[in-house]
């Protein structure tokens, strides 16, 4: 049996009004309207897209020295992660779930690259989420819109 793939949506869809990449989940349109009719595997294959394309930008930003400190205070704040997934995205979830907060980099076993130091988590996940966006619709441009421009259906 196998493990249901759950939706990365976050419930901020643009995907219905005409963008080609979702605001929210970052998954491109086309994969949020076929989303349940996708194979597990081809389910798997779009999560581990977005989540590399997330840990390069969270890497840019800030270092992991204990991820035992980010995994304590998940449970503290009774934040849902999956083990299997990269500690950088389990930063990721707390970030988005203390956008008001000041970063205690210490708390969370991280240290903030110099560029970082002193900005407001709220800040971070603002920069973050432009950036995740960005390359998300780069990648886009780059490998998907090029196929379905080009792709003409048999007559």
């Amino acid at each position: 049996m196998s493990k249901l793939i759950n939706t990365p949506c976050v419930g901020i869809c643009s995907s219905g009004i005409g963008d080609d990449v979702c605001r929210g989940c970052k998954r491109f349109a086309h994969e949020v309207i076929d989303w349940n009719s996708y194979s597990d595997e081809q389910r798997q294959l779009i999560l581990e897209r977005l989540d590399h394309l997330l840990i390069q930008i969270i890497k840019l930003k800030l270092y992991i020295y204990d991820k035992h400190k980010v995994i304590d205070l998940l449970k503290e704040d009774g934040i849902a992660f999956d083990k299997t997934r990269d500690p950088h995205c389990w930063v990721y979830e707390l970030i988005r779930s203390r956008q008001r907060d000041y970063i205690e980099p210490e708390l969370w076993g991280c240290r903030l690259r110099p560029l970082y130091v002193g900005q407001s988590i709220g800040a971070l996940q603002e920069a973050i989420e432009k950036e995740f966006f960005e390359l998300s619709q780069a990648h886009y441009e780059r490998y998907i819109a090029p196929g379905i421009v080009g792709w003409h259906q048999p007559g």
